[in-house]
């Protein structure tokens, strides 16, 4: 952290802050009241498509994570679906964020956060695809096991320099009751398939602040040579699905740390302002998706530009 003048990133990260006032609605919540949830997207765009794959969830007694739905768009706001993978074709009790890549070679890749069924253990599986609506849930495979010790979910991968860079959000699994921790670690690949994992977390709670019960990056992004990640945080169990989104800055992509004292965005309430997705657009604009709570406690996925 020597290396970074704090007040310089800072002022770069603002850009990417969201302003859910100046936001448009992208896929609205699928009922009223806590647990209908739309969101925990990934995007990506091609030939001008903007494609979305996004977590569409119910609440825990009807079932929680119900799937991932597959949308188009032209213009990044209004969206078409075009496929969904369900949890019960990836064997899985739900499924969480998605990551959507276009690969170099052309293939599409959809990494599926999956909770092991009768576990607090989540895993992560890969469906490969010629395109973003042809995904087949029965060619997939595990690409981030976890462990007895360990839960992984909520990738987030970009390619940068032609190598694969994965920032994955890891669950405890040692005390029971408190599998809800959040650590933030880092990896590297050459083809998306077989991971490397650094030692150690690229991003932890912080004790007494109000990340300390967990610390889940959501994406990363290098401004002039300046790494910053935005994650969601909070500060208890009890806040649990009421994320709000912190910045984190790094001199490289495998280690960072929090410059939020105070929360940088969140919901009304204090609700949840979660799951920050950054888009690439022409002219040096981005597009931001995130999944943001209404006063019902629903939660929908909004989508502004920078």
């Amino acid at each position: 952290m020597s290396t970074i003048d704090i007040n310089d990133a800072r002022a770069k990260a603002e850009r990417f802050i969201p302003r859910p006032e100046t936001s448009e609605l992208a896929i609205p919540a699928p009922g009223e009241g806590r647990g209908y949830w739309n969101g925990a997207s990934s995007a990506v765009v091609a030939d001008d498509i903007t494609y979305l794959a996004y977590r569409h969830r119910q609440p825990i007694e009807m079932g929680r994570g119900q799937g991932v739905v597959l949308a188009q768009s032209p213009d990044g706001v209004h969206f078409d679906a075009i496929g969904m993978i369900e949890k019960h074709v990836m064997d899985a009790e739900s499924l969480e964020r998605p990551t959507l890549i276009h690969a170099p070679s052309g293939k599409w890749h959809l990494y599926l956060s999956c909770a092991t069924t009768g576990t607090k253990h989540w895993r992560v599986e890969l469906i490969i695809a010629d395109a973003p609506d042809e995904f087949d849930a029965t060619t997939r495979q595990v690409v981030m096991p976890g462990d007895e010790k360990w839960a992984v979910k909520d990738t987030v991968i970009q390619i940068i320099d032609d190598v694969w860079h994965c920032w994955a959000t890891f669950h405890p699994l040692d005390i029971a009751e408190h599998e809800d921790r959040m650590w933030s670690k880092h990896a590297t690949s050459s083809d998306g398939i077989e991971w490397n994992w650094d030692e150690g977390f690229c991003l932890s709670p912080r004790e007494g602040k109000w990340d300390s019960r967990g610390a889940r990056i959501t994406d990363v992004v290098n401004v002039d040579g300046t790494w910053i990640a935005f994650y969601d945080g909070r500060a208890s169990a009890e806040e649990n699905y009421d994320e709000r989104t912190g910045i984190a800055v790094g001199a490289s992509p495998d280690k960072f740390e929090s410059i939020s004292d105070e929360v940088a965005a969140e919901g009304p309430d204090h609700q949840a302002l979660r799951y920050l997705d950054i888009v690439p657009l022409p002219e040096g604009k981005y597009r931001l998706y995130y999944e943001i709570a209404l006063p019902d406690s629903s939660h929908e996925l909004r989508t502004q530009v920078v």
